[in-house]
């Protein structure tokens, strides 16, 4: 089927007080995963594309987009292509003609005079290719190395009336928030400020995104779906399921070289993962005539 649009799936799961997943994809393997897991799950889904994993191939954004786009195109599902964590403008400006329907374009590093004029800039240009974006306000801490904020850190949590005023002046469609999550944590131990949550969804008419959410308990994300938040990005998780059995696969075949031996196992369990965390935020499944027929029986 055609690519979705981010803003329409997010929305559509705003309204439904429920979630859409996000997954951050950096090989053809992650790619298949996530499509596989949203199909088992009957759910859309969103295919994310960081501008790390870009770097990762060369600063090279269309062959994995291209990818992206083939497999989702192919999908039984609604399937959505996001540029995330731009700071480039250059890469910015490759994101329409690449297949991407949104971008989240992060100047969270700056101080909020800076952050909100960057911002502003960015929405401005991305509205007029037709392109949804988000913003983060807040530092999600654990990007790039850096260890996550100290609860009580300046910038450790996104305020609300801060927050509101962001969203008007800047114009995003939708706001990535720091309530006690951080990125790459390898332990799901992050503990949620729920208060926070629903004092942002009631102050802001605009969805909110949990970034680093494979830190967070299952019990957690639930809640933080019920509280508001309808864009639920996932990375590290995956990485952590395919790490673990191919790290497993080899050690129990040492003798192990044909690469699609390992790469599949490796993909099969980033697939089940994918399904499950659909599972635990609730995403509404997709409608009937978005689903592959059945293949015909002997």
């Amino acid at each position: 089927m055609p690519l979705a649009a981010t803003g329409e799936l997010v929305g559509g799961a705003a309204a439904a007080r429920s979630a859409v997943v996000a997954f951050n994809i950096i090989t053809l393997e992650h790619i298949e995963a996530v499509v596989a897991g949203a199909e088992a799950a009957g759910a859309p889904v969103v295919l994310q594309v960081s501008e790390n994993a870009v770097k990762f191939r060369g600063g090279r954004l269309l062959p994995l987009a291209r990818a992206a786009v083939a497999a989702a195109e192919r999908a039984a599902v609604p399937v959505a292509l996001h540029l995330d964590h731009v700071q480039s403008d250059d890469l910015l400006r490759q994101a329409p003609g690449a297949g991407f329907s949104s971008v989240m374009y992060d100047a969270s590093r700056l101080p909020y005079t800076e952050n909100l004029a960057a911002t502003r800039a960015a929405a401005a240009w991305a509205h007029a290719q037709g392109l949804w974006i988000e913003a983060e306000l807040g530092e999600v801490g654990g990007k790039d190395g850096r260890p996550p904020l100290d609860a009580h850190a300046p910038g450790a949590r996104t305020d609300p009336g801060e927050a509101h005023a962001f969203v008007t002046d800047s114009g995003v469609d939708a706001l990535a928030v720091a309530i006690g999550n951080s990125h790459a944590m390898t332990e799901r131990t992050a503990a949620l400020d729920h208060d926070l949550v629903k004092r942002l969804a009631g102050t802001l008419d605009v969805p909110l995104v949990l970034h680093g959410s494979s830190g967070v308990p299952d019990g957690e994300l639930t809640a933080a779906v019920a509280g508001g938040l309808a864009k639920i990005n996932v990375g590290t998780a995956l990485n952590l399921a395919m790490t673990g059995a191919i790290r497993d696969f080899l050690t129990a075949h040492p003798e192990a070289v044909d690469s699609r031996k390992y790469l599949g196992v490796g993909r099969e369990a980033m697939a089940r993962e994918v399904e499950r965390l659909i599972g635990v935020v609730g995403t509404p499944a997709a409608p009937p005539t978005a689903r592959r027929p059945a293949p015909p029986t002997a």
